[in-house]
């Protein structure tokens, strides 16, 4: 809730509430009487350590389970935290594979890991690269340097040889960065067809309008994860350097009636439209239905009706959930591109309300 994720957490504190509003408004956990779902805040300080040290104090209070995390450093040391405590975890945008990979118990991720969305990265890139003629071959990756950037871009860089394209640099940089000046500048003199950001909201936005600055002569930007590339408020402020963005992540399904109202809803309330508040909203749906089939607040009964879990009642491009291990394998990341001032849905085709602008047009 403070710290350089903020806004991210404030998001997903947004959707979480509104989930929370809309149980409670249908009668609350029905099996338990009505019980109302209560929401109880711990600010991790956007520190890995701080989110250890809340997890700690919010096991002792006696929290019924825990939802969150956001950034992957942070969810990998909550998660073990909640673990010491038996107190189950659910995961909601962190994409380390190690989270759940741990064999920790009570450990849960409702969206997809890296392997998933590297999978579906490479498979709408070539998709998208084939119809269009195939007119990219070299890729840039940048990348933060935390737990997050580092593994997405290690396992992409593995990956793209294996379609065909050529990896010409791989740029790391720290999470802050406040100038991507140099950054910018070593895009345009490489020259690659395609750049592929992994960063957090500020720095990816940061580094977005150092690309357009500087003209870079990519034939698209093609995210994965990428922190603003979906961001409406991104959108809104720097409409040129969001442009044609493309970003491989969690999304709404644009074709699910339910979708439709959640988003009418945040306009209502002038809340702004992105994967935090999404996946949030449909994390606590999801733990209000294990809670439901508990018939319970006991924490090892909640875990147990998680791990059974086929929840399928969310907003999401999803299948029913089934945990393994932990990971979710009916979680579905789709790809997305800014075109105008919306963001649309391009691949999988199932899901898609727009076709794909590449390679995007020269400035």
């Amino acid at each position: 809730m403070t710290g350089m994720f903020a806004y991210n957490g404030s998001q997903a504190l947004a959707g979480a509430k509104l989930a929370a509003e809309e149980i409670n408004a249908r009668g609350g956990i029905k099996s338990m009487g009505g019980a109302p779902i209560e929401l109880v805040v711990g600010d991790s300080q956007s520190k890995p350590e701080a989110g250890v040290a809340e997890v700690d104090r919010l096991a002792e209070q006696g929290v019924a389970c825990m939802m969150g995390g956001y950034a992957s450093g942070i969810a990998l040391t909550a998660t073990q935290a909640a673990a010491r405590h038996n107190v189950p975890f659910l995961s909601d945008t962190a994409v380390a594979d190690q989270i759940t990979e741990r064999g920790l118990p009570g450990v849960f991720r409702f969206s997809p890991n890296f392997k998933m969305l590297t999978t579906m990265a490479m498979e709408s890139l070539v998709a998208i690269n084939d119809a269009a003629g195939k007119p990219a071959s070299t890729v840039v990756l940048v990348h933060e340097d935390g737990a997050f950037g580092s593994g997405l871009a290690k396992l992409l860089a593995s990956e793209l040889p294996k379609r065909g394209f050529k990896v010409l640099e791989m740029i790391a940089h720290p999470t802050p960065t406040r100038d991507f000046t140099n950054i910018g500048l070593r895009l345009r003199a490489a020259k690659p067809d395609i750049v592929i950001p992994s960063s957090y909201l500020n720095e990816y936005t940061l580094l977005a309008r150092s690309i357009h600055q500087h003209k870079v002569p990519a034939k698209g930007i093609f995210s994965v994860i990428g922190g603003g590339a979906s961001n409406f408020k991104f959108i809104r402020e720097y409409n040129a350097a969001a442009q044609y963005l493309m970003d491989v992540n969690h999304w709404i399904d644009p074709k699910k009636a339910k979708a439709q109202q959640f988003v009418k809803t945040l306009e209502q309330r002038n809340i702004d439209l992105t994967y935090e508040v999404m996946i949030n909203h449909a994390c606590i749906g999801l733990l209000a239905d294990a809670i439901e089939r508990a018939v319970s607040a006991d924490r090892a009964k909640i875990a147990a009706a998680l791990a059974s879990s086929t929840y399928s009642d969310h907003i999401l491009p999803y299948g029913p959930t089934k945990f393994v291990n932990g990971q979710n394998q009916g979680a579905q990341p789709v790809t997305t591109q800014v075109q105008k001032m919306n963001v649309e849905v391009i691949f999988p085709l199932a899901y898609a309300s727009a076709k794909p602008v590449f390679p995007v047009p020269a400035a």
